[in-house]
């Protein structure tokens, strides 16, 4: 069963390794970049090697007098043969070793970093697009804080991970790999200490891998949740204000906090459990070493019959000391790269599972562009239900809808609030399909026609119209690159939104405001209005497109309009029924159900449900 406190656990991907598959698809753009950071990361731990190595043979050669100045690869033809040059030799190649580190260190982060971010880039605005190409009705059933949480948290989750984790994941191969081979060639039986450490490690960490993936999912559950709960807060603002329910939301607020602070800190007492664990492993392998190897130099006879058969000089002890205190603290390491990586994969689960989902409304495999519009439009016994969360069909909207609207028609869609009538035009445009019967353009099902050629055929303007944060004119020409402004304004002014438009401050240039928060509702509605005209769509479909402005503004729209009008399909839902007064056809929607048509004269001769509402409209009746 999904997550009731997770509106995306639905589309979790739990039976992929999300990481790993996002990383196969997105990383090959981004090879080149990853290969050199890399090779940076290797070059870089292998400089890690030297000073210790080169410590170990001065030590032995230039203060012990142990063992004669060597260093492998190096004949020793080449070596001076002065103490004085050797020390001075040794210390140019530990500076040497240690300024490479950092130059190699510089280009690792830099790559590394290149990559990363190059990398989330990609998943983002793929994201994105998967989830704008989703049906209307997932977005009915999700709020839009839990929606930004894997736009925005999930995705940039990723940053840590193939920033550090990964990046440090081949530093500690190169590094764990390196000195272990050093030492083993060395004294294969002390080196047998450090390396017992591995498969203790490997299993502390087998143990906090099944423990705390579930508890980091829960997480981002939980960071989703609190997301929305903001989110809707601070969209509701003024009406939280105007109902004085700031102790009420504050408390809600509180509510959902806990719950991603409870789980917050049920991963962090799993977490905070499994770091010390790992240092006491790694802390012991340490001391083992300076145990066994201390005693073996100060006594010059090993501690035990197994290490027997073998030296150990103090340049040696040194070196193991090193090495050893630089072999465990990587593998403490490991903790942290899987910590970030149980992490990482929760957050990638869910985007792999968006990235993976069909929409259920789609373009069909063959479907084909709409073309040549003239704009007869046919509902064929149509019936909807919208569903819920689990994608279960509610109760009925629409029942057995039938009707046509010819080319050039002007159609009314008239009755009581919640009869269905928006929702008969969002099947126009596709945002549902209907569960029985069809809707036909032009004789196509628009089932059978590509969604963006059916949309751009349809210039759509809703009751509560959104406007982006940007200028009055971005706005008109929303999606457009290249408006003609003289277009624009004509637009403007057909929709009755000129002459306010340059009663503001800076004209067209005027900012909105989010959600156009700084215009009345009938401005937003006159821009919104302006927005589809400009477009010059086949077809037109005002869904409450003027209930916000006054008569007297109406009534000028509706002469503007009467041209534009003429020579394309419009479909208009009104509750105020002078705006489809001149319609050609009224349709009286009632119960999911058309149950009266015709002109405005015929519906009032019927003296039926349409003329019950004219006449509560015109006063004639109570």
């Amino acid at each position: 069963m999904p997550d009731d406190s997770d509106e995306f656990a639905d589309v979790r991907k739990t039976d992929v390794n999300a990481i790993w598959r996002l990383f196969r698809e997105y990383g090959r753009a981004q090879a080149g970049t990853f290969a050199a950071g890399g090779a940076a990361s290797v070059l870089q731990m292998l400089m890690e090697l030297v000073p210790s190595f080169v410590l170990a043979v001065a030590i032995d050669s230039l203060f012990f007098d142990t063992r004669d100045f060597s260093l492998p690869v190096v004949p020793d033809a080449w070596l001076p043969t002065a103490a004085g040059d050797q020390f001075l030799l040794a210390a140019l190649l530990i500076a040497a070793a240690y300024a490479l580190n950092s130059v190699l260190g510089w280009a690792n982060s830099y790559l590394w970093n290149k990559f990363s971010q190059e990398f989330q880039h990609a998943v983002r605005v793929d994201t994105y697009d998967a989830m704008q190409r989703r049906e209307v009705d997932f977005f009915d059933n999700k709020q839009t804080g839990e929606v930004m949480s894997v736009l925005n948290n999930d995705v940039n989750q990723l940053e840590n991970f193939l920033t550090t984790n990964l990046n440090s994941l081949i530093a500690i191969v190169v590094r764990v790999g390196g000195m272990g081979a050093v030492m083993l060639l060395i004294n294969w039986r002390l080196a047998l200490i450090p390396v017992a450490a591995i498969p203790v490690l490997g299993y502390i960490s087998h143990w906090f891998v099944r423990a705390i993936h579930p508890k980091y999912q829960d997480v981002r559950s939980s960071v989703g949740a609190l997301n929305s709960r903001l989110e809707n807060n601070i969209g509701g603002i003024e009406t939280v204000k105007a109902f004085t329910t700031e102790s009420f939301e504050t408390d809600r607020v509180e509510g959902a906090s806990r719950d991603y602070l409870d789980a917050q800190w049920d991963a962090i007492t799993t977490r905070i459990l499994f770091f010390p664990s790992l240092q006491a492993t790694t802390a012991a392998a340490y001391v083992a070493v300076f145990l066994v190897g201390g005693w073996w130099v100060v006594t010059g006879s090993p501690p035990h019959p197994f290490f027997a058969g073998t030296t150990l000089t103090a340049g040696t002890l040194v070196l193991f000391l090193n090495y050893s205190r630089r072999f465990v603290y990587p593998m403490r390491q490991m903790g942290q790269i899987i910590n970030g990586y149980q992490y990482a994969e929760a957050a990638g689960e869910r985007i792999v599972g968006l990235l993976d989902m069909e929409p259920r409304v789609s373009d069909a495999p063959d479907a084909t562009d709409l073309r040549n519009v003239a704009g007869r439009v046919e509902y064929d016994d149509v019936s909807f239900a919208y569903t819920d969360a689990d994608g279960e069909p509610e109760e009925t909207v629409l029942d057995g809808v039938s009707f046509d609207a010819d080319s050039g028609d002007y159609v009314g869609l008239v009755g009581p609030t919640g009869a269905g009538k928006s929702t008969m035009m969002k099947l126009l445009l596709r945002f549902y399909d209907p569960d029985e019967g069809a809707v036909r353009v032009d004789g196509h099902d628009v089932r059978d026609v590509s969604l963006h050629s059916l949309r751009e055929s349809v210039g759509y303007v809703n009751q509560d119209p959104y406007l982006f944060y940007g200028t009055v004119a971005e706005n008109i020409a929303y999606g457009l690159d290249d408006a003609d402004e003289d277009a624009l304004r004509d637009a403007a002014k057909t929709a009755g939104a000129h002459d306010f438009v340059t009663d503001l401050a800076d004209g067209y240039d005027t900012m909105v405001g989010e959600r156009g928060v700084k215009l009345s509702g009938g401005q937003r509605q006159r821009i919104a209005l302006a927005r589809a005209l400009l477009r010059d769509p086949e077809l037109l479909v005002l869904d409450e497109a003027t209930s916000h402005v006054d008569n007297e503004t109406e009534r000028v729209i509706q002469t503007n309009l009467a041209d534009v009008v003429a020579d394309r399909t419009t479909f208009a839902v009104a509750h105020r029924l002078s705006t489809v007064r001149d319609a050609d056809t009224i349709l009286v929607v009632e119960d999911g159900e058309i149950v009266e048509r015709g002109t405005h004269d015929d519906l009032l001769a019927r003296d039926g449900l349409y003329a019950d509402l004219w006449n509560v409209q015109v006063g004639a009746v109570e």
